[in-house]
C-alpha cells in the first residue's frame, strides 16, 4: 500500500476500540509519574511572583518533554520541534470525556472540556492559539481538529464531513504557508475555522474565514525564505505529462521566483510526499478535473510570469525580449496573446469620453507584471477557500452549535519589517486586547461586583496601542488612506512626514525626526518605531502606500476579466470594470475583517493556548532563557497567574462541586436534597476550610432564592443578573435584518418579577421581546433608509425572480448575488434605424406600484391587488437590449440577433432590421427549461402578424425572462418545465433540438 494512504488511513480512522482498564491504569499512572517534574500548574508555584521560579518551572517540564503547563485554564505550550509520542488514538481515548484536572496538562484536556461544556449548555466555544511565528500554533490547531475527529461520534454519512475537515489543511498549507527564517511551515494568512456539531455532538460541517494572505510574498522573498509551498511540490511531485502540458521543468532554479531565498530545497520538507497528499485531499474534498486543470494553469502561469522580461526600444518604452513565457501563459489563462502582451507593456488612460494606451517604461512594466501574479495568486486562493467551504456546507437548517479554532500568524520582527509585518502585529495587538477584556480586566471586575475584597493586579491595557493603529480619522490606518486617496503627488515619505505631524506626540511612536540622540541611531529616514505590547518595531515606510492601494491597471483586469480559464472569470468579474467607485485599501479591508473576528469570537465562550517559542535555530532540547522570558513578558503570563492565584483559580458551579465531593461529609452524603448551594456551604465547613480559603460571594442567598418572587433576600441577585444580561446584550445586538440570532435571558429567572413602574410589573423575557422588537423595528428603518432608488428597482426586480424560478430552475442560487443590469447594450450597440423605428414608444404608461412595502412577493406578481398610477417608467423598465441566439423553427439553425424589449412590444432584429416584433397583449407565454442552458421560448400565435414561437438562447436568462415578464406584465404565464437540450455537429453546421413537454417526458423519436 502507498505509505501515503498509511499516513491517511491512520489519521482519518476513528479507532474507537475500548480501551482497557488497566491499560488506562498503566497509562495514567505512568503520566502522573513523569509529571512530578516541577508543577503542572503554574498556580499551585510556591514562588508565583517570581518570574525566575515561573521559567525554572518551565525549564524543568521542558527537558524532560513535559511541554504543557496550566495556569487555571490556560494552557501554556512550548514547541519541542520534534515529535512526541503524545499524539496516539490511546492519549485521546485517555482525555476524552475526563474532567478538565484530572489528568495531566495537554492539548486534548483542552478540546475536550470545550467540547463537553459545548455539549452539555448547548453553547459555542472558540479556543484561540496564539504565540510567535515557529511556537507551534498551526501544529496545535490540527492536533485538536484530529481530536474531534477521532472522538466524536460519527456515521458513515459524517466520515465524509470529517475527513475534508481534515483534508482542508495539507490544501490551504500548499496554497498559504511557506518556509520563513522563524518557521519552516509559516502560516502566511490568518484562518478562522468553525467546526459544526449537531445536538448529538457529531461534527456535520464546518466554514473558514481567511484574513490577508501575503501576497507580496509570490514575487519577492528574503534571503533564507521560501515561496508558497505549491510551486515546489508541483515541480518536485508533479507527474511528468502534468508538468510537460504546464510548460514546466522539474527545477525551481529556472524560475526568478523562486529562486530569491536562495534556499528552494529544505531538508525538513518532503515536497514530493506533500504533493501526493495535497492530490489526495483535492479527490476527497471535491475538487472536480477542469478545476484542478484551472488550478494547476494558475500556478504555472504565476512561475511563467515570474521569467518574463523586459527592455527597452530606442523610445525607452518597453518591450517582451523572449515570447516563450507569454505563449505559455496565454494558453494556461486562455486569453489572447496579443493583447496579454499589450496589455503587460501599456496602460489605458481614460481622458473624458476616449480611452488612450500610454507605453510603460521597463520598471513600470515590472510593477505591472508583479502585480498581475499577486493579484492571480491573492484571488485564488480565496477562491480555493470558498470552495472547501462549499464542500464542508452542511445543508440542514437547524441550529447546530460550533467550536472555532483561531490559527493566525504571530508577532514578527525582521531584520526589516513591511507593510505586511505592520498588518500582522496590529492582529496580535487587537488579539492581546481580547485576552485582556476576556481574562484579566473581566475576572477582576467580576470579584468587585461579587463584593469580594480584592486587590487589584496592574497589568499593561495594550488599548493605548490599538488606538494608535486603528482610531477613525486619527489612526495611522486612516492617515496611510488619506495618503493612498488624496490628490497630488503623494509617496512614502509624505506619508511619514503626516505620521509625525499627527501622531508624533503619541508615546508609543517614534521617527528618526522625533527620537532623542541614542535612539536615532537605530532608526532610518525612512523608518517608524512602534512600541507594541510584545516589544519594539521598526518599519521600512517604503512600499507602504503601493501595498496598501494594492492597484491593478485597467488593462490589465480587462484580459483577465475575459479569460478562459474558469477560476479567473470567477475571480474576476466584468461588473468590475463598470464600477467607478475605487475599491477598499488593503489596510482598511483587513481592519474591517479584524472588527468582524473579534465580533464572533466575543459571542463565543473562550479557551486559550498560549505557544512559545524555546529558541531562535528550531534545535530540540535547547531552553533559550532570554527569549522566552521576553516571550512570557509580553503574553501577559505573569499577570494571568498573579490574578488567578490572588482571585480562586478552581471555581465550579454549586451543583458539579457537590457531586464530586458530597462523600467528604455525612450530611451530603449519599444524597443531599436541599439547594444546592446550601450543601455546598455545610460541606466546606465540615472540611474546615478557613474563611480566607474560599468564598461564596454576595449573592450565595439570592442564587438561592433565585426563583421565588422579588424579596430582600433575592433583590439584590435579580439586580445583577439582570444588569449582567443588559450589558452583554449590548455587545451582542444583531448588525443587520438578516440576523436573525437574539441572546435570551437567563432562564433562571423565568418566575422573577422586575418592577418596571409604581404599578407595573414586567418579567425579563417580556422585557427581552420588547427590546428586540424595537432592535429589529430599528435595524429596518435603517435598512429601509439606505435602500438607494436603484437598489430598490434591483430588489424589486430580483424578487419577481425568486418567484418565478426559486427551486424550479439550475443555476438560479448562484443568480442570486449577480446584480441585474439595466441593459447589456448601450445605445450606440443598436442600429440607429432600429431605434428610429422603436423610438416613438417611449411615452407614459401606467405603472404598477412594485414597491408596495406591505404586498408580498406572490402579491406584488398580481396586479390587480395594487394600485396604479401615472408616470414615466424607470429606465431600467422602458427599455432593455441583450444579445441572444435565435434558432430558426425549420432547421434550428442558430443566428445571431438582439433582443430589445420596449414599453409595449419585443423586438428580434438583425442589424438595421427588425426581424420579429412581438406585441405583448399578444404574448400566451414564456417558456425556459429547468437546467442550466439559457434557452427560452416565447409563446406567440402564429397568424400573419406573427411568424410563431421564438426560441432564443441567452446569457443572462433570469435577468431577461424576469424583466421581459414584467414589462409584460404576465408574471403567471412563464412556465419552467423539465426539458434537455442538446447540440451536435452536422455537416459543419451546428443543429439544435430543443426538448420540452409540459408533462416532464420526452416525445417519442
Amino acid at each position: 500500500m502507498d505509505p501515503i494512504d498509511l499516513e491517511f488511513d491512520g489519521m482519518c480512522d476513528t479507532l474507537k476500540e475500548e480501551v482497557e482498564d488497566n491499560t488506562d491504569i498503566i497509562m495514567e499512572g505512568a503520566l502522573i509519574a513523569r509529571d512530578r517534574v516541577g508543577v503542572q500548574d503554574f498556580v499551585l508555584l510556591d514562588s508565583h511572583t517570581s518570574e525566575a521560579a515561573f521559567l525554572n518551572n518551565l525549564r524543568k517540564r521542558y527537558q524532560e518533554n513535559l511541554i504543557y503547563t496550566y495556569i487555571g485554564t490556560l494552557l501554556v505550550s512550548v514547541n519541542p520541534y520534534k515529535e512526541l509520542d503524545i499524539y496516539t488514538v490511546t492519549q485521546m481515548q485517555l482525555y476524552r470525556g475526563v474532567n478538565f484536572f484530572e489528568l495531566p496538562p495537554h492539548l486534548y484536556a483542552i478540546a475536550d472540556n470545550a467540547y463537553r461544556v459545548m455539549c452539555s449548555e448547548y453553547n459555542n466555544h472558540f479556543i484561540l492559539i496564539s504565540g510567535e511565528s515557529g511556537a507551534g500554533k498551526t501544529e496545535a490547531s490540527k492536533k485538536i481538529l484530529q481530536y474531534y475527529a477521532v472522538t466524536c461520534p460519527t456515521t458513515e454519512q459524517l466520515q465524509v464531513v470529517r475527513d475534508r475537515l481534515l483534508l482542508s489543511n495539507p490544501v490551504l498549507e500548499a496554497f498559504g504557508n511557506a518556509k520563513t527564517l522563524r518557521n519552516d511551515n509559516s502560516s502566511r494568512f490568518g484562518k478562522y475555522m468553525d467546526i459544526q456539531f449537531d445536538f448529538k455532538g457529531a461534527p456535520v460541517g464546518g466554514h473558514i474565514l481567511s484574513y490577508l494572505i501575503e501576497k507580496s510574498r509570490v514575487v519577492h522573498q528574503n534571503h533564507g525564505e521560501r515561496n508558497f509551498h505549491i510551486f515546489y511540490q508541483l515541480l518536485e511531485g508533479g507527474e511528468k505529462d502534468l508538468l510537460c502540458w504546464l510548460g514546466l521543468e522539474r527545477n525551481p532554479q529556472k524560475y526568478a521566483y523562486l529562486i530569491q531565498g536562495r534556499c528552494a530545497k529544505v531538508f525538513s520538507i518532503n515536497d514530493k510526499n506533500d504533493w501526493k497528499i495535497v492530490r489526495k485531499a483535492f479527490s476527497i474534498i471535491d475538487f472536480t478535473e477542469k478545476d484542478l486543470e484551472h488550478l494547476f494553469g494558475i500556478v504555472a502561469s504565476v512561475l511563467h510570469l515570474g521569467n518574463i522580461q523586459f527592455e527597452e526600444d530606442s523610445n525607452g518604452h518597453a518591450i517582451i525580449r523572449n515570447g516563450t513565457q507569454i505563449k505559455w501563459i496565454s494558453k494556461l489563462l486562455g486569453v489572447h496573446l496579443s493583447i496579454l502582451q499589450e496589455a503587460l507593456t501599456h496602460r489605458k488612460i481614460e481622458a473624458r469620453s476616449e480611452e488612450v494606451l500610454s507605453p510603460l517604461n521597463v520598471d513600470l512594466a515590472f510593477y505591472a507584471r508583479d502585480a498581475v501574479a499577486k493579484a492571480i495568486y491573492g484571488r485564488t486562493f480565496t477562491w480555493l477557500v470558498n470552495k472547501i467551504n462549499g464542500s464542508l456546507a452542511n445543508k440542514d437548517s437547524t441550529r447546530k452549535t460550533v467550536i472555532g479554532l483561531l490559527d493566525i500568524y504571530g508577532f514578527e520582527v525582521l531584520d526589516t519589517n513591511s507593510f505586511e509585518q505592520f498588518c500582522i502585529n496590529y492582529c496580535n495587538e487587537k488579539l492581546q486586547q481580547l485576552l485582556i477584556e476576556m481574562t484579566l480586566k473581566a475576572e477582576q471586575e467580576e470579584y468587585e461586583m461579587e463584593g469580594i475584597e480584592w486587590e487589584p493586579i496592574p497589568y499593561f491595557n495594550n488599548k493605548i496601542i490599538c488606538d494608535l493603529v486603528e482610531q477613525k480619522h486619527k489612526g495611522i490606518i486612516s492617515i496611510l488612506d488619506e495618503e493612498c486617496l488624496r490628490p497630488g503627488e503623494a509617496t512614502d515619505l509624505s506619508f511619514l512626514e503626516k505620521l509625525e505631524e499627527k501622531v508624533g506626540d503619541h508615546a508609543h511612536f517614534v521617527t528618526r525626526k522625533l527620537a532623542d540622540q541614542k535612539t536615532r541611531k537605530s532608526i532610518d529616514w525612512v523608518d517608524f518605531r512602534l512600541l507594541h505590547y510584545a516589544g519594539e518595531v521598526t518599519y521600512c515606510a517604503v512600499g507602504f502606500l503601493e501595498k496598501n492601494n494594492d492597484l491593478l491597471y485597467r488593462n490589465l483586469k480587462e484580459v483577465l476579466c475575459n479569460s478562459k480559464n474558469g477560476i479567473v472569470r470567477e475571480c474576476f468579474l466584468l461588473s468590475e470594470l463598470d464600477s467607478r467607485r475605487r475599491p477598499e485599501t488593503v489596510a482598511t479591508q483587513f481592519k474591517n475583517s479584524l472588527m468582524s473576528l473579534i465580533e464572533i469570537l466575543m459571542s463565543k465562550e473562550p479557551s486559550y493556548v498560549r505557544c512559545i517559542k524555546p529558541n531562535e535555530n528550531k534545535e530540540p532540547g535547547k531552553f533559550d532563557d532570554c527569549l522566552i522570558r521576553h516571550q512570557v513578558k509580553y503574553l501577559g503570563l505573569m499577570e494571568h497567574l498573579r490574578v488567578r492565584r490572588a482571585g480562586f483559580a478552581y471555581r465550579r458551579k454549586y451543583e458539579h462541586f457537590l457531586q464530586r465531593y458530597k462523600s467528604l461529609c455525612p450530611a451530603t452524603w449519599p444524597h443531599w436534597h436541599g439547594p444546592a448551594a446550601e450543601g455546598v456551604e455545610k460541606l466546606i465547613k465540615h472540611i474546615g476550610y478557613k474563611p480566607e480559603e474560599y468564598k461564596l460571594g454576595r449573592f450565595i442567598k439570592g442564587f438561592i432564592n433565585r426563583k421565588k418572587p422579588l424579596c430582600p433576600e433575592n433583590i439584590e441577585f435579580v439586580r445583577l443578573v439582570q444588569y449582567k444580561y443588559l450589558m452583554k446584550l449590548r455587545d451582542h445586538i444583531p448588525r443587520n435584518v438578516l440576523d436573525k440570532s437574539w441572546l435570551q435571558p437567563p432562564s433562571i429567572l423565568e418566575e422573577v418579577k422586575f418592577a418596571a413602574g409604581p404599578s407595573v410589573c414586567t418579567d425579563l423575557a417580556q422585557i427581552s421581546e420588547m427590546l428586540q422588537k424595537i432592535c429589529i423595528r430599528n435595524l429596518v428603518r435603517k435598512y429601509c433608509r439606505g435602500v438607494t432608488p436603484e437598489r430598490k428597482v434591483q430588489l424589486q426586480q430580483k424578487a419577481v425572480t425568486s418567484a418565478i424560478f426559486r427551486g424550479k430552475k439550475e443555476g438560479y442560487q448562484q443568480s442570486i448575488n449577480l446584480p441585474f443590469a439595466d441593459t447589456r447594450l448601450k445605445e450606440t450597440d443598436i442600429n440607429p434605424k432600429v431605434l428610429q423605428l422603436i423610438q416613438g414608444e417611449k411615452v407614459k404608461v401606467r405603472k404598477e406600484n412594485w414597491s408596495s412595502a406591505a404586498v408580498s412577493t406572490s402579491q406584488a406578481l398580481q396586479p390587480h391587488v395594487m394600485p396604479q398610477r401615472e408616470e414615466l417608467i424607470p429606465a431600467s423598465y422602458s427599455q432593455y437590449a441583450t444579445p441572444v441566439v435565435k434558432y430558426d423553427r425549420n432547421g434550428f439553425k442558430a443566428r445571431e440577433r438582439l433582443l430589445v424589449l420596449t414599453q409595449s412590444s419585443a423586438y428580434v432584429v438583425e442589424m438595421a432590421k427588425i426581424k420579429q416584433k412581438i406585441d405583448y397583449a399578444t404574448l400566451k407565454g414564456i417558456s425556459t427549461s429547468n437546467l442550466c442552458d439559457g434557452i427560452v421560448v416565447i409563446h406567440v400565435p402564429e397568424d400573419n402578424k406573427q411568424k410563431g414561437d421564438v426560441i432564443l438562447q441567452c446569457e443572462h436568462v433570469f435577468e431577461t425572462v424576469t424583466k421581459l415578464c414584467m414589462l409584460s406584465n404576465k408574471q403567471n404565464l412563464v412556465k419552467v418545465v423539465k426539458g434537455r437540450c442538446q447540440t451536435r455537429q452536422s455537416l459543419d453546421e451546428k443543429q439544435f433540438q430543443f426538448l420540452v413537454t409540459r408533462n416532464g417526458k420526452e416525445p417519442a423519436g
